[in-house]
């Protein structure tokens, strides 16, 4: 079984890719970033729980952990 040489993707000008279409499947992309869009909410609303209950925001409660895990 011969393998195929690995293809590299053509050669743009800069910026062109931003502007052309991709073979890319579409939908599976806009389902990746519904995703990441998701997990990023929940992570903003785990972040707004932890300030209500420990009544310190995100940088304070990372370093309330880091002092705990240093102490």
């Amino acid at each position: 079984m011969t393998d195929k040489p690995f293809q590299y993707e053509p050669v743009e000008r800069f910026g062109e890719g931003l502007t052309t279409a991709r073979p890319w499947n579409q939908s599976a992309l806009v389902r990746v970033e519904r995703l990441n869009g998701r997990v990023a909410m929940l992570g903003f609303a785990a972040a707004l729980i932890g300030e209500l209950i420990t009544g310190h925001g995100p940088a304070g409660q990372v370093l309330a952990l880091l002092r705990w895990y240093l102490s």
